[in-house]
């Protein structure tokens, strides 16, 4: 179980990293220290690009039951900086399965809180990989 979620929390790091962020804080990582509660919800990653922070979100099928997910999506979502009170990006990681339900959870936010949401889905590599293998399997001549 340890393991599934250090793999989600991978993938959406490596969407920062895509997005040119870099990782300040994050959950199950080796070197970098775990992100505190901001406010009362726990977050997964916290990074920086220049001098703009992003708060990474990982939502799992217990979220979705959760009756408090509309209250943390739109807390997270509109976060500033403390001093210099630049918005703060949310990216929201989901599994297939659970993206089209993400999508409409953050369709019933705010506009201006809805505009610093950014939805990511997070995909299993290995599933890939195994499919490519299979394909090179039925090959029969090339």
């Amino acid at each position: 179980m340890i393991e599934l979620k250090r793999k989600t929390v991978d993938r959406l790091v490596d969407q920062f990293w895509k997005q040119g962020y870099l990782t300040v804080s994050r959950k199950f990582g080796t070197y970098l220290p775990e992100p505190g509660k901001i406010g009362n919800f726990e977050v997964d990653i916290i990074a920086k690009q220049r001098n703009n922070y992003a708060i990474g979100l990982i939502l799992s099928e217990d979220d979705f039951k959760n009756s408090n997910l509309i209250e943390k999506l739109t807390f997270l979502s509109t976060r500033q900086t403390r001093y210099t009170n630049k918005k703060v990006y949310l990216f929201v990681g989901v599994r297939a399965e659970f993206f089209n339900r993400a999508k409409a959870m953050i369709k019933l936010l705010s506009p201006e809180a809805r505009k610093s949401v950014r939805l990511f889905q997070i995909e299993d590599k290995d599933s890939f990989q195994k499919n490519a293998v299979e394909e090179k399997q039925k090959i029969l001549f090339s």
